[in-house]
């Protein structure tokens, strides 16, 4: 699967998501656009957005978008806040549908 990690994440994680095309937005030069922008570019290339920007789901109408959106919540993005979290997302990730927004936790 191809996976999309939000600037808000460490690039780092990639590591822990064995088996998928994972890119991080700032290594790809689209560090900046706004979420319906870059959700806009992101499902032209990816299947999977991954953040921590769970308020996506009330700024944008993700229904528009042919890309799911996987949100962590996490004490914080710090890697070793997020880290734990992977696993869960594996395990989500073979459900995920376009247009919709998982909360892992």
């Amino acid at each position: 699967m191809k996976i999309l990690l939000d600037e808000n994440l460490d690039w780092r994680l990639q590591r822990d998501l064995p088996g998928h095309e994972v890119k991080s937005v700032p290594l790809i030069d689209w560090a900046g656009l706004k979420n319906g922008a870059l959700l806009s570019q992101a499902e032209k290339e990816f299947e999977v957005s991954l953040t921590m920007d769970s308020n996506m789901v009330h700024q944008q109408n993700l229904s528009n978008y042919q890309i799911a959106i996987v949100a962590l919540t996490a004490k914080s993005n710090r890697l070793a806040d997020t880290r734990p979290l992977m696993s869960k997302v594996l395990a989500v990730l073979p459900n995920v549908k376009p247009g919709t927004l998982t909360v892992v936790s």
